[in-house]
């Protein structure tokens, strides 16, 4: 087998011009070591295509002994390593090898060796790009080789498969070359879609319990990429591994290596999806049966680990509806678990154990615990509180629990000095002061108030937790904090839902709201806009403040009129004119209870948003932009399309019709609850719908749908009662048909009444916009005109001052006008002065005194008509008596 050209291509090799193994003209060679050639670090030679050809054949004596021995020589020869670029011709040669075992069993033992090899790759420096698919679909074959039925073999491919993530290095160098790394052949391996076939490999493995646990094994390290985890998650992994894990593993490997591939498919692939696959009797099933078993016989840390685990993942899955959680008895069994839980607190006094760390620090104790550890058990103490009082109110309310709370919120108001360490999980953001204490203490107020029990809320109110609320909102207000934002917002958040849920429904707590509690709320309202859109709770400081608007001030009107005087009304407004639809349908609600205020109108008409908008403007506009929104017809005007149905979303006209008992909503009447029409139609008609500011055409043509939208939903109602009852194949007598026909009848009239008046509402307005436009166009006409006339007269008097021929032309006419023959006993004037240089008529006279007049003689002393005598004062000219000037008539005239 060693030939004269395999020792030319091993020189080749060795001086560096050898080509790709790729190329059809090379042939692969490998190198058997010899002492003398491992000191200089040279292989001879060994021809691969010529071990896969003699694999190949079959029928020879003798042939078995000769494969098994070459295939020896292969792994001799590849001992420390197997290089990338005979990566692919060294794979087929192990499938041969793989082919053969089932009538040939000793080749098992060659498929093992190769198999031993395959964790160790190595390389040149370029090997990685260039052999990419084959070391890919090299690997891609290790999973299909989990089908052999040997346990040997089968435990070999896992623990080469795990040596990917942490292999070590081999124990000889071979010259070079280098080892691939971890992250390329894990990398390769995802690009093989080796975790499918691994996944696969497990319904072979039903009663093989070693070999599973090894396949697990490789899961759990496969299960790490996301690539991996979302082919698992298509090979069925998540439900294929919670079948089997009751399954008999006295190591406990079982168990705890499938939560955590379950964990791993739950966060790094489709949840959805994988709750969907886990969404199933047999897997709930088995969830169950292992919940069960640790919490009864598990007792040590790893056991309540695994058990807790467990439950989270069930927690999960149970979001799913349609997940048997009842059918299958889990449900049934946590609520025996949570009963029986109860009675083991209520028995070992917890409540009462707990609360002897919800108290102010004690001065001048000797303590078992540093200051940071009280702090840190003090915190839990409260925040298991939260959890386990609202379960044990008698417990709670014969601990004193309210009083207990509310003297700690005392305290942490307090100027008392206190260092906290704020090091813990629950001290978040209360280093250096007591927030912390205050935020888990408001949250166990919060819980306690929320259960609606009169008792817990009645013992609250007697103790003025609603002053105290209000007193501690105002003091934070008073003492911002930019550094701690989030927790102050978080901290006041709950305060107003205490109030709101201890005030709802109780006038009498509502006045003790008043109007220090108005105050806060106002405050509140007047946040930047921008501030919510930070991320750091503002959103929930608003919906919180608007719940309290609601609970804690309609209905009791010396709050309402307080509200409308502090412009309340105008906050929510601006608050509304965000167009942040998670807002709208709240405030809008509030808004309609508001208007039964009479107050109330006044101050909505008043108000302008940006652009001189209108409230009414401004609930048009949202009332259209629901109405694009939900898919109702309208044209490019807004106008009505569908007489018989005006109001009809697009989900009412895919929903079909179907007889429903009459205690169940029809999907008309449900949809004036599921969007903000109906509240918009309550408040314009509480404001009039006559006599609307602002409104433009547009916003009439809308406004003609929203008064009628009562009619249109009655209409839509009896639609619904009459297609039903042609469902149900019923047969009105006549006087009901006939009813039914003219409701009908009615409905459809009064839709095209409204779509006949909003025609004419648009031609109307494209008639005006027609009356503006040559209003517009007659106006720049006639400054068009005015400009020509300008020019034209400028054009005149530049003629007249600098050309002579036209000045002599006008002074011809000039001449020409004037009389030559004078009337008798005419009293001639003159015009002319005489010695002025202006060949135009003069305008206003203006006296500027510059110097003094004295010296100059006046304004006139140049002139013809100049005064023979000056005052003695100087000046302008005065009145004197005997100034004569002789004229063509002889006659004297007084100046």
């Amino acid at each position: 087998m060693w030939t004269k050209e395999a020792a030319a291509t091993a020189e080749a090799r060795e001086s560096g011009i050898r080509n790709k193994s790729s190329s059809s003209s090379q042939i692969p060679v490998v190198g058997v070591v010899t002492e003398d050639d491992e000191a200089q670090g040279v292989f001879k030679p060994m021809d691969l295509n010529c071990v896969i050809k003699l694999l190949e054949e079959t029928d020879k004596d003798g042939l078995e002994e000769k494969q098994l021995k070459f295939v020896k020589k292969l792994v001799q020869c590849f001992q420390n390593g197997l290089p990338l670029r005979d990566l692919a011709q060294i794979f087929k040669i192990l499938n041969l090898c793989a082919g053969k075992i089932k009538n040939q069993p000793r080749f098992v033992e060659s498929a093992y060796d190769i198999i031993k090899l395959s964790c160790h790759f190595e390389k040149k420096v370029s090997d990685e790009i260039t052999y990419a698919e084959d070391t890919a679909n090299s690997i891609a074959l290790l999973g299909d080789l989990m089908k052999i039925p040997s346990s040997e073999l089968r435990i070999q491919i896992c623990k080469c498969i795990v040596d990917f993530y942490h292999a070590e290095p081999p124990k000889k160098h071979i010259p070079g070359y280098q080892q691939a790394s971890s992250s390329y052949k894990i990398q390769m391996a995802e690009v093989g879609g080796l975790a499918k076939t691994m996944v696969q490999s497990i319904t072979l493995l039903e009663n093989q319990l070693v070999e599973k646990l090894w396949v697990l094994k490789v899961l759990q390290h496969l299960s790490t990429s996301e690539v991996n985890c979302t082919i698992m998650m298509k090979a069925q992994a998540a439900s294929g591994i919670c079948t089997h894990l009751n399954d008999p593993d006295p190591s406990g490997q079982l168990l705890f290596r499938s939560s955590e591939i379950l964990w791993n498919l739950l966060e790094k692939s489709s949840k959805e999806e994988v709750i969907q696959q886990l969404s199933n009797l047999e897997c709930l099933l088995a969830l169950k049966e292992v919940f069960t078993n640790l919490f009864m016989r598990g007792f040590s840390h790893y056991d309540r680990q695994l058990r807790n685990d467990i439950l989270v993942i069930t927690t999960i899955i149970a979001q799913n509806p349609e997940a048997p959680m009842i059918e299958c008895g889990f449900t049934k069994d946590l609520i025996l678990i949570l009963c029986s839980f109860s009675q083991l607190l209520i028995d070992g006094k917890v409540i009462l154990a707990l609360f002897t760390y919800v108290k102010k620090p004690e001065k001048q104790k000797i303590m078992d615990w540093s200051a940071a550890q009280h702090e840190e058990l003090q915190l839990h103490a409260i925040a298991t509180l939260s959890s386990v009082a609202p379960l044990l109110i008698e417990e709670y309310m014969s601990c004193q629990g309210n009083a207990r709370v509310l003297a700690f919120l005392e305290w942490c108001e307090s100027e008392d000095l206190f260092f906290s360490h704020g090091n813990s999980f629950h001290g978040t953001g209360g280093r250096g002061n007591k927030f912390a204490q205050m935020r888990y203490s408001l949250r166990l107020l919060r819980a306690m108030v929320y259960l609606e029990d009169e008792t817990v809320n009645t013992d609250l109110c007697e103790k003025g937790t609603i002053q105290q609320m209000i007193g501690i909102f105002k003091n934070i207000i008073s003492k911002p904090n930019e550094k701690e934002e989030a927790i102050v917002l978080e901290i006041q958040s709950d305060i107003l839902l205490i109030l709101s849920g201890l005030c709802e429904n109780h006038i009498q707590r509502k006045e003790i709201f008043g109007t220090e509690g108005v105050d806060i709320v106002l405050h509140v309202m007047k946040t930047d806009p921008r501030k919510l859109q930070s991320g750091l709770g503002y959103n929930v400081l608003l919906f919180s403040t608007l719940d309290s608007i609601w609970c804690c001030i309609l209905g009791c009107y010396p709050s309402e009129d307080y509200f409308l005087e502090k412009e309340g009304i105008f906050l929510l407004l601006d608050v509304l004119a965000l167009n942040q639809k998670k807002f709208c349908n709240l405030i809008l609600g509030i808004m309609v209870e508001f208007c039964d205020n009479p107050k109330t109108a006044a101050h909505v008409n008043a108000w302008q948003g940006t652009k001189d908008q209108t409230a009414a403007s401004l609930l048009i506009k949202l009332w259209r932009k629901e109405e694009k929104e939900l898919g109702v017809k309208r044209d490019k005007n807004g106008k009505i399309i569908d007489t018989k149905k005006p109001l009809f979303t697009s989900f009412q006209e895919e929903q079909k019709i179907i007889p429903l008992p009459a205690n169940c909503p029809s999907v008309a009447v449900m949809d004036v609850s599921e969007n903000i029409r109906a509240k918009i139609y309550a408040i314009l008609g509480k404001l009039d719908f006559e006599n609307l500011p602002g409104l433009s055409a547009e916003d009439f043509v809308t406004l003609c749908i929203i008064h009628r939208y009562l009619d249109f939903k009655i209409g839509e109602i009896w639609n619904e009662i009459y297609e039903e009852i042609k469902l149900e194949k019923l047969r009105p007598v006549t006087t009901d048909k006939k009813a039914l026909e003219a409701i009908t009848t009615a409905s459809e009239n009064v839709g095209k009444m409204v779509a006949s008046l909003q025609s004419e509402i648009i031609e109307s307005q494209a008639r005006q916009d027609v009356q503006n436009e040559q209003k517009v166009y007659a106006k720049i006409q006639a400054t068009h005109k005015q400009r020509e006339l300008a020019n034209k007269s400028w054009e005149n008097f530049l003629a007249r001052t600098s050309n002579a021929k036209t000045l002599k032309a006008s002074r011809k006419a000039i001449e020409a006008s004037r009389y030559h023959k004078r009337p008798q006993n005419a009293v001639f004037h003159q015009t002319d002065i005489k010695g002025l240089n202006t060949t135009v008529p003069t305008g206003g006279v203006v006296t500027v005194e510059s110097t003094p007049a004295r010296l100059v003689g006046g304004p006139l002393a140049d002139t013809d008509i100049a005064l023979k005598k000056l005052p003695i004062r100087g000046g302008a000219l005065q009145r004197v008596k005997a100034v004569e000037i002789v004229d063509a008539t002889k006659k004297s005239i007084p100046t």
